[in-house]
């Protein structure tokens, strides 16, 4: 039998099986990775653009707060105003989320508009640093998002536009007018975030949609917009201050590396069969020959309150028993939902975190 006739033998088929499954289940690990180096960069470069403006940023500014290298910046984004564009984009998908699933519940114009200005007062409330990038930072971000942003505001002056079909008497005003209306309420939305003074922005739903409402329907309508019931405003001091969910594990008040992840994983895998885990066993399980290093880590997880030890310790005679604690049960059962169990090995989950600063 030639080579090329020979077929692979039953031992070299399930390892070719297994290189392959290896090799998906790596690719995913390295998308999940990617996907929360992105995230973390554009938390960065909202959290830099609202503190020091967006034309005053640099790609330093973004990598020394979001943690990651400047490689992985780039290799992800092509410059500054990329990376803006990204983050303007994604605050812009997350108010669009809640303003048209409001606009479009159905009603006459007035009423969709009321439910779209009060969803998006609602969430700029909830969400002001979002708030602040699109409104204010969009501004000074370079012709890119300007252009962007003129869009928007566009297709806004449509939607507003509308209100001709309603007017009152038969009298339309002009199509400008809508314009003119959508710029209004942007710029009182913009000084009322200038001045940061912790009021609610939902306050200014009844007199805006009076505002609206006047040249279309008339003095009447506009007057009982003023008097209109108003959904309960989020509390500002509960309000979130940035928008993108990026680290689950950020409170643990630790950076999150692989070895970190993998320790706490096997120290939940070892508890769930009813035991504590050892220094040694810890190691062994984890990867990690350096009994030095195993017990460094367990020190940080200890001290962040995410194990504790249930057994006598070295100095009395007996090995290290680890458990987790709840804080450190809910921290795992987080590692195992944001990665899924579909196809990926415990270590490979622990991968996905490997987002520490300097990179992977």
């Amino acid at each position: 039998m030639t080579v090329v006739e020979r077929k692979a033998s039953p031992l070299t088929r399930p390892t070719r099986a297994r290189t392959g499954a290896r090799s998906s289940r790596d690719e995913a690990g390295h998308a999940h990775i990617a996907q929360i180096q992105r995230a973390r960069i554009l938390t960065a470069m909202l959290e830099v653009a609202c503190e020091h403006g967006a034309a005053n940023i640099s790609v330093t500014d973004v990598v020394e707060r979001s943690g990651v290298s400047r490689r992985t910046f780039y290799a992800l984004f092509e410059d500054r105003e990329a990376c803006f564009l990204a983050a303007f984009e994604d605050a812009l998908s997350q108010a669009a989320d809640r303003v048209l699933a409001a606009y479009d519940s159905g009603g006459k114009w007035q009423e969709r508009v009321r439910a779209g200005l009060v969803a998006l007062l609602s969430f700029m409330d909830e969400q002001p640093t979002v708030g602040r990038l699109l409104v204010w930072e969009s501004l000074t971000a370079g012709p890119r998002a300007l252009a962007w942003r003129g869009e928007i505001l566009t297709r806004l002056a449509r939607s507003i536009d509308e209100g001709r079909s309603e007017a009152d008497g038969g009298v339309a005003p002009p199509a400008l007018t809508a314009e003119g209306l959508v710029g209004g309420v942007l710029s009182l939305i913009h000084t009322r975030l200038i001045r940061d003074e912790q009021v609610p922005l939902l306050e200014l739903a009844n007199p805006l949609m009076s505002m609206i409402v006047l040249p279309y329907l008339g003095p009447a309508a506009a007057r009982r917009e003023l008097t209109r019931p108003l959904p309960a405003p989020v509390p500002v001091h509960r309000a979130r201050q940035t928008g993108f969910s990026v680290d689950p594990f950020k409170e643990a008040g630790m950076r999150i590396t692989y070895r970190t992840v993998r320790v706490l994983t096997v120290i939940a895998e070892l508890g769930e069969r009813g035991g504590g885990s050892s220094n040694r066993v810890v190691g062994e399980r984890a990867g990690i020959s350096d009994q030095g290093q195993v017990s460094k880590l367990l020190g940080r997880l200890q001290r962040a309150g995410l194990i504790h030890n249930t057994g006598l310790g070295p100095g009395l005679g007996a090995p290290n028993e680890w458990l987790l604690t709840g804080k450190g049960r809910e921290l795992a059962e987080g590692i195992r939902l944001r990665t899924g169990d579909s196809g990926v090995n415990r270590r490979e989950q622990s991968q996905v975190f490997t987002i520490g600063r300097g990179g992977v």
